[in-house]
């Protein structure tokens, strides 16, 4: 049984029993979504790993390795 909720934009929960449950309403749920929104969620999802772990959250920014490619002398 789905349940929509007013007072929340793309909430949707799902009730039965876990047994009888396979991942049909997860997959459906997320390709709904549009990829901002994934990657919204999977970003929460690594800020709130770095806060279980106790790391600073503000270690996380893309890392900018440089590098220099030259040609060698001929």
């Amino acid at each position: 049984m789905l349940y929509f909720d007013d007072m929340r934009t793309n909430f949707v929960e799902r009730t039965g029993k876990i047994e009888e449950m396979d991942r049909s309403f997860d997959i459906k749920f997320w390709q709904a979504q549009s990829d901002a929104d994934r990657f919204a969620a999977a970003w929460e999802l690594v800020v709130q790993s770095y806060i279980i772990k106790g790391k600073d959250v503000s270690e996380l920014r893309l890392q900018r390795d440089i590098e220099n490619f030259q040609r060698l002398p001929s």
